[in-house]
């Protein structure tokens, strides 16, 4: 099934179940990290890759910190 082993398949789904779960707000980066078995710095590779934003903070937030040092 898609070319892929049980093993592969499995890992697939517990990375894209931890990029899910981070994008949504339920895990921090570090738990959806331990989720995927991947290291943090990795996974927040991945997230770039899949376009999955790594901050929260508006551009008007943004500002405003900038704005205040």
């Amino acid at each position: 099934m898609l070319n892929r082993t049980p093993e592969e398949l499995g890992r697939d789904v517990r990375l894209y179940a931890a990029l899910m779960l981070f994008w949504l707000g339920k895990l921090s980066s570090g738990a959806a990290a331990e989720m995927a078995g991947t290291p943090r710095v990795l996974f927040l590779d991945l997230c770039a890759e899949y376009g999955i934003p790594v901050s929260q903070i508006t551009p008007e937030e943004l500002e405003k910190e900038i704005g205040e040092q």
